[in-house]
């Protein structure tokens, strides 16, 4: 079953809508899926609903309400691509965690006691996944491509839940010493596994379009699938 939910904002200044995919049975546990700069678009829609084929609740909160709310946008249209650069460039990162603490909170109180909360993000999310992981309880988080964690450094001895990113080695927006950057900050950090994918580009585990790497998506959602299933289920 699938659907739409609304979320009040931690400050309680309004609410937003998040997609939800719920599971056949009791949810093993809740996974906040963390939107790219494109929205919540089909390709967002389809991780929840993986997830919950998996036994997760999944939802998928709409980022980029106060800009322009339930905008979906084709990253393989140039304008599209554009308008997404336009929102990201306008996107208030500080008040998107608190969108997605609010999520990661609506989602626990849900299951109830002792229930665990994991994300994951995408592009933007990819950043926002790991500043979540600094900045919040959630109990699991991954990265997939995730722009300017090298800045973010100074945030890592905040980390006390397991973090896993995925870092393409020919990232077009995350250079080679960016990437050795991330390494050389994260590789000693107790909490955080990188894989690294030779050869990949940004957005290789799209959903749909032009960016997907069939092969590198399916080992980075094996690698994140392991990776839940030990520290959510």
């Amino acid at each position: 079953m699938t659907n739409t939910t609304t979320i009040s904002t931690l400050a309680g200044d309004g609410e937003f809508t998040a997609y939800r995919a719920t599971p056949a049975g009791t949810p093993k546990a809740a996974i906040v899926v963390i939107q790219e700069i494109f929205g919540v678009n089909a390709g967002i829609r389809r991780k929840c609903d993986t997830l919950a084929e998996a036994g997760y609740l999944a939802i998928a909160p709409d980022l980029f309400w106060r800009l322009e709310p339930g905008i979906e946008l084709d990253p393989d249209i140039k304008p599209e691509f554009d308008r997404a650069l336009e929102l990201m460039g306008q996107f208030d990162q500080d008040k998107g965690i608190a969108d997605i603490d609010a999520s990661i909170r609506a989602v626990r109180n849900e299951l109830g006691d002792g229930g665990k909360v994991g994300v994951v993000g995408y592009c933007l999310g990819g950043r926002l996944a790991f500043m979540t992981a600094a900045r919040t309880d959630v109990d699991a988080s991954v990265g997939y491509y995730g722009v300017g964690i090298d800045g973010l450094l100074g945030e890592k001895h905040a980390i006390a839940h397991p973090v896993l990113l995925h870092v393409p080695e020919e990232d077009h927006f995350v250079d080679k010493d960016s990437q050795a950057a991330m390494h050389a900050g994260l590789d000693d950090h107790p909490k955080v596994t990188i894989y690294d994918y030779a050869g990949e580009d940004h957005g290789f585990a799209t959903e749909f379009g032009e960016r997907r790497s069939d092969a590198a998506a399916k080992l980075a959602d094996e690698r994140t699938a392991k990776f839940f299933a030990e520290h959510l289920d």
